[in-house]
């Protein structure tokens, strides 16, 4: 006898989570097994959607239309570029993640509110391991008698702390949420803050600016939402300020008394640079001019390789110059769109305090935070942060209160969209099977010539110009 949908949403969230954890936690965790955890997730997610096919459509006609044409320039482009299969791998990413929003779309829909419940207490044993482990680190640095101590060490799970920052600028919104529901007890509501102040110290010690630039953007645009938003606001401002006292007295004080220098303190990052964005923006910007149209195809820009890094930390000049203008005008015009429409919903629930419409204003802060941090940072790139994109994007989905009457699903677009999701998950998993048994040798030979350090795209060698 086969599982009740209910089931299986149950068997698809449980599965996602052990992903995540270790796509996140193991402490092998890096680029390249995030790669693969999100393959796997989007596997999943394909079969949970094949199984509860839904009687009505996920999204308007226009989105629809504009996806379609989306996904239909992006296999033009892939076909003229210089390696159409990178380039197609690179379609088959996007459409991969699409589909990963389309699962949590419907598994929120048909499972309710108790998945909004079984989602946070996710995010927040997530965020308490890797603070644990944090701790761990940083107990190990301070009794090890070193007489230096790199606060970046501490991190682990990411290649490169900026990951972990992005993945923090979707967390921290979310672990707000018990603060403003005015049903959680104190005991947890005290340990939600004390967690939300830690993970706070882990931003600042990371001296990851995206993640402060995404965060400040997040909280002006929720304080004009309403009291909800100003009270989550608060919240933030408060955590941070416990952050930054923790981070005070363990890295300033602490620090000073058994006589360890610091290196790379969260002070350093205070600056304006760009931190080497210019000439890979400039080089984004000589692609759009020389290609408007079509762009050089999808992930072409590790195709012209620089000793920066393989994508250009700005999304849309990444889309421009990969996609074509028209591609990147049309994925800013969904966007624009999807979050206004939000925004509309938000400011009609603006006085309710009700789990979901407090749920959907976190959401939406770290949808907000994520884009603004896409403007100077790899967040479309880097697949943890692709996952939980997904994960946001369509949770918001589900939660949304459509304003025009629902009507039935097109069997021959549902049909024609599991085929697309299908060939693009099988087309990921081939790939994944072709490069994973050599990945080492392969990037030992990356860095065996002129490079001195990996450049992360698909896998954590994305250069694919050698």
């Amino acid at each position: 006898m086969g599982l009740s949908v209910a089931q299986r949403g149950g068997v698809f969230l449980v599965v996602v989570a052990c992903l995540l954890t270790v796509g996140i936690c193991a402490p092998f965790s890096g680029h390249d097994l995030q790669r693969v955890m999100q393959i796997a997730i989007a596997l999943c997610a394909v079969l949970y959607a094949l199984s509860v096919a839904p009687a009505e459509p996920q999204v308007d006609p226009v989105t629809a239309w504009g996806l379609a044409l989306i996904a239909g320039l992006g296999l033009v482009s892939s076909v003229l570029a210089h390696q159409p299969l990178w380039a197609l791998t690179e379609v088959a990413l996007f459409v991969s993640c699409a589909a990963i929003s389309l699962a949590f779309a419907l598994l929120r829909r048909r499972g309710g509110e108790p998945l909004d419940r079984g989602l946070m207490l996710i995010v927040a044993l997530l965020c308490l391991i890797k603070l644990i482990q944090y701790l761990y680190a940083g107990a190990l640095a301070f009794t090890s008698g070193a007489r230096t101590l790199d606060p970046d060490l501490l991190l682990s799970g990411f290649s490169n702390k900026r990951f972990y920052g992005q993945f923090q600028t979707f967390t921290l919104p979310l672990l707000a949420l018990p603060l403003l529901m005015p049903t959680v007890s104190r005991t947890v509501r005290a340990a939600t803050f004390a967690l939300l102040c830690g993970w706070w110290l882990i931003a600042i010690g990371g001296g990851t600016r995206g993640t402060w630039l995404g965060m400040g953007v997040a909280g002006v645009v929720l304080a004009v939402l309403g009291p909800w938003g100003r009270r989550w606001l608060g919240w933030q401002l408060a955590a941070m300020l416990g952050g930054l006292l923790l981070y005070g007295l363990i890295f300033t004080l602490l620090a000073d008394y058994l006589g360890i220098e610091l290196a790379n303190a969260a002070g350093d990052r205070l600056t304006t640079s760009l931190s080497g964005r210019g000439p890979i923006w400039w080089q984004a910007w000589h692609m759009l001019v020389e290609r408007p149209w079509l762009g050089f195809g999808p992930m072409h820009f590790a195709d012209l390789a620089n000793t920066i890094a393989a994508h250009p930390h700005q999304a849309m000049l990444q889309w421009a110059s990969e996609w074509g203008v028209p591609s990147a005008l049309c994925v800013a015009f969904l966007a624009w769109r999807g979050g206004w429409a939000t925004v509309a919903v938000l400011r009609e629930r603006a006085q309710s305090g009700a789990r979901a419409d407090l749920l959907r204003l976190c959401l939406f802060a770290g949808l907000v935070g994520a884009l603004v941090q896409a403007m100077v940072d790899g967040v479309i790139v880097m697949p943890n942060s692709q996952v939980w994109l997904a994960l946001v994007v369509g949770w918001l989905m589900a939660l949304h209160m459509w304003r025009t009457p629902v009507t039935a699903t097109q069997p021959l677009a549902w049909r024609a969209w599991t085929g697309l999701s299908v060939l693009a998950v099988g087309l990921l998993v081939y790939i994944a099977l072709r490069d994973v048994p050599h990945i080492s040798q392969a990037q030992q030979q990356y860095l065996s010539g002129e490079s001195r350090h990996l450049q992360p795209r698909f896998w954590a060698q994305g250069v694919i110009a050698r």
